[in-house]
């Protein structure tokens, strides 16, 4: 999702979140996101948006309003047109399915925070926290690939994060470094003209 669907100003939604908390940049940073905050939660440590919500409320030391939350979120999202309309291609193609890592609280609103994407992957909008492990751990991608019952040959993968990428590759799933929407859809066709 972040840096190929949509560009993701996560500055601005550090300042939001000082705001919203009282807390500096820095301070979030200590508190949440790392290993066993904000990471652990996007390898589904929190298995739903409540668990996740409590658990960082402790952290920052106060309560979090949830629609604040996903509002600062959201906000720090711009869609980019092209790459959407690789995946809409890649949707007439075959199954599509995203892929993001993230917690339970934005899987919960995922519809909210991408609503270019809600239409388009339906109930296929996920996150890694779905899955219990987050990229670029092979164990995720096999995890993808048994929800789907799809053979690791005839699935695709796309990622900005070169060892995301090779995370997917690791296992058989053909994978594309992200650099534009023109050069994925590219890919795209590529990938489904190989297996016509």
């Amino acid at each position: 999702m972040d840096e190929v669907l949509y560009s993701y100003d996560w500055r601005e939604r550090m300042r939001g979140m000082a705001e919203l908390t009282g807390l500096s940049f820095d301070e979030l940073r200590r508190r949440w996101w790392h290993d066993t905050g904000e990471r652990a939660a996007e390898a589904g440590v929190f298995a739903t948006g409540p668990e996740y919500l409590a658990a960082f409320e402790i952290a920052v030391g106060c309560a979090v309003d949830v629609t604040e939350w996903v509002r600062l979120r959201g906000g720090a999202m711009t869609p980019w047109p092209d790459s959407i309309a690789a995946v809409r291609r890649a949707s007439e193609l075959g199954q599509i399915t995203l892929l993001t890592n993230n917690n339970a609280l934005a899987g919960d609103h995922l519809a909210t925070l991408a609503p270019e994407l809600a239409d388009l992957f339906g109930v296929h909008l996920l996150t890694t926290s779905h899955y219990g492990a987050r990229r670029p751990d092979p164990a995720v991608f096999a995890r993808v690939l048994e929800k789907y019952d799809v053979p690791a040959e005839q699935a695709f993968f796309a990622d900005d994060m070169l060892e995301n990428v090779e995370g997917a590759a690791s296992i058989g799933i053909t994978a594309h470094h992200f650099s534009s929407g023109e050069q994925m859809l590219q890919a795209i066709e590529e990938f489904a003209l190989a297996r016509a």
